[in-house]
């Protein structure tokens, strides 16, 4: 723990020097550049950064195609590697002066890079990049210290998946699901469990960031404002004592059962096995599940909330594309994104690879022309409309670990080694330490 602090401390002083000099000659270190962002006269080549499996890299690798074919000047390097790998090369690449101009970027970490000056002020590009195709909401949450560093290239809802083959097995129909509480999702959920005797589960309580930023919301507060955490104890330890009531009425099956699905890989988990009723979780996960599970009998329904219908859901970036503060070809670079964004060939070639298209007419297009499962993670933007609500601040600098940090706060409340109001204080401790750290 202490090398992985002292590591994070040197790559962010090694970065910081890098926006200093960026800030001296441009008078800013959010969104600074040298270059001016005009086309190159002849040949260009522009270096293009992702994470992911073999899916996202054939369909991004067709999609690069289609741009080099309309803009023959430009040619575009290709790397890639898994989640991991991809974040420790990226600090030292960015820390390096050696950047992709085009990087793939996760909401966990665009406060870091944003506020350290490694990504362009896309202001600057408007004349190569159009991002009025998606949501104001949505764009927002692309700003780091009020400067646009980040096009949102898909978005992501939670909702609640179901598998209908379980319930159909039980003889169980869903209640109202279009406005109902927790009160009335976790009641039927332990239905599941009991008329099952115990051989399914009904659900497994949310447990990551964006889980936690919609239990926030619903609950009157917002889980981040600035670099301080704001949402209270009381609302956090609810959100940490969930998991534990739902082990002990048998929702999850038991404590054990829990953190077995909580680490497990999608085939291995419950609902992917057929044995679990409904996953909080992201609407495109409906496709994978349904493979994982055999079946292609499942819906999408809404989020149970503490107050039903009101606007507590908002538009999360499902991930981002930025541009280098480095890149030596910014309108290069603007116009690849621009092509992955709004391009209506590539959107069709990428499909729901990595999240909802945010590009709201290729959303649509690609709904017209969609069935089954596909379908309904499509459309579930349009059903959720009513309760959108505005965007929440991103994740602070400092905060990146907030996934991971749920999770083993979480086991220490299920496992009984802390009381839930404890956890949530020493949680909210640890993660305001680390953010200021980082500041």
């Amino acid at each position: 723990m202490m090398f992985k602090r002292l590591w994070k401390k040197y790559l962010a002083a090694v970065m910081a020097t890098v926006a200093l000099t960026v800030s001296a000659a441009c008078g800013s270190s959010v969104g600074a550049s040298d270059a001016p962002v005009v086309p190159a006269d002849g040949d260009v080549t522009i270096r293009l950064n992702w994470w992911g499996g073999d899916a996202r890299i054939k369909a991004t690798e067709e999609a690069v195609k289609g741009f080099e074919k309309e803009h023959p000047n430009i040619h575009v390097d290709m790397e890639y590697s898994d989640w991991t790998g991809y974040w420790d090369k990226l600090a030292v690449q960015s820390a390096g002066g050696n950047a992709p101009d085009v990087m793939q970027m996760d909401e966990l970490y665009l406060a870091f890079y944003g506020s350290m000056g490694s990504l362009l002020d896309l202001g600057k590009t408007s004349k190569y990049l159009d991002l009025g195709t998606m949501d104001a909401s949505l764009k927002q949450m692309g700003q780091v210290e009020g400067k646009q560093v980040a096009v949102p290239m898909t978005t992501a809802q939670y909702g609640v998946i179901v598998n209908n083959d379980v319930l159909d097995e039980l003889g169980l129909a869903l209640p109202d699901t279009e406005r109902w509480t927790w009160d009335e999702f976790s009641d039927f959920a332990q239905q599941v469990a009991e008329k099952s005797n115990g051989k399914a589960i009904g659900s497994i309580a949310p447990n990551n960031g964006y889980g936690l930023q919609l239990w926030a919301r619903q609950h009157g507060e917002k889980l981040f404002e600035g670099n301080r955490i704001t949402i209270s104890p009381e609302t956090l330890a609810s959100f940490l004592q969930l998991p534990a009531d739902w082990a002990k009425n048998g929702i999850e099956g038991s404590a054990e059962r829990w953190s077995e699905n909580t680490a497990a890989a999608m085939n291995d988990s419950d609902f992917g096995k057929g044995r679990q009723a409904m996953m909080i979780t992201q609407a495109t996960m409906i496709t994978p599940y349904a493979q994982a599970a055999g079946t292609d009998n499942m819906t999408l329904v809404p989020m149970p909330q503490v107050e039903p219908g009101a606007k507590t859901m908002y538009l999360k970036p499902g991930m981002y594309w930025t541009i280098s503060s480095q890149s030596q070809h910014p309108a290069e670079a603007a116009m690849l994104v621009d092509y992955l964004l709004n391009d209506r060939s590539a959107g069709e070639i990428l499909g729901t690879e990595r999240g909802i298209p945010a590009n709201n007419d290729i959303r649509r297009s690609l709904a017209d022309e969609a069935t089954g499962t596909d379908r309904k993670a499509l459309d579930f933007v349009d059903k959720i409309q009513p309760t959108l609500g505005d965007s929440p601040a991103i994740t602070p600098n400092g905060a990146s670990e907030l996934d991971k940090t749920i999770v083993r706060y979480q086991q220490d409340v299920v496992f009984g080694k802390r009381k839930a109001l404890d956890a949530a204080k020493a949680m909210i401790a640890e993660l305001q330490e680390s953010i200021d750290f980082a500041s």
